[in-house]
């Protein structure tokens, strides 16, 4: 199936409220999709992922939140717990998602897609770390990967330029 995929638009995934979502909800909107951590040296990051879904959102971008407890077990809370710390923490309004497997066997569709999409340094399709980032846009292609250390707020130009293209 994940295969066949042309665009993100293609794949489900539950919230942290556990409602299932088709990403096909957000089709014709710029995408940032990033796995997440609560515990990790780049946790302030969602400050920062925030501050730009805050200032592109009413121009349609969304930021799409990934938790994944893979690397370092950086992620070890509850759906309900994360979705208290990224909200009481860094204010997060955007979407959160339940916690997945970025890479590996039992790795979330969405992500083998991704990974397929737009490969990594030297051709790598793993996950690294916590924070990798995917820009995806109105169509559902995925555009750039960003590295975990890739601040948020570097992306503006990007996202600026997505947003512009009709």
């Amino acid at each position: 199936m994940e295969q066949t995929a042309q665009s993100v638009y293609a794949f489900r995934a539950p919230l942290l409220d556990g409602r299932g979502v088709s990403l096909e909800e957000f089709k014709g909107r710029v995408l940032l999709i990033v796995n997440t951590a609560s515990k990790c040296g780049f946790t302030p990051q969602y400050g920062d992922l925030e501050q730009l879904y805050r200032a592109y959102k009413d121009r349609g971008f969304v930021v799409l939140g990934f938790p994944c407890n893979q690397f370092g077990h950086q992620e070890p809370g509850t759906a309900r717990e994360i979705g208290i710390f990224c909200q009481q923490s860094y204010g997060v309004t955007f979407p959160m998602f339940d916690k997945i497997d970025v890479n590996g066997a039992d790795a979330h569709p969405l992500y083998r897609f991704l990974k397929q999409a737009k490969r990594g340094v030297l051709g790598t399709q793993g996950i690294k770390w916590n924070f990798t980032k995917f820009l995806v846009g109105r169509d559902g292609t995925v555009v750039d990967r960003f590295a975990p250390a890739t601040a948020p707020k570097t992306l503006a130009a990007q996202v600026e330029r997505l947003l512009s293209e009709k």
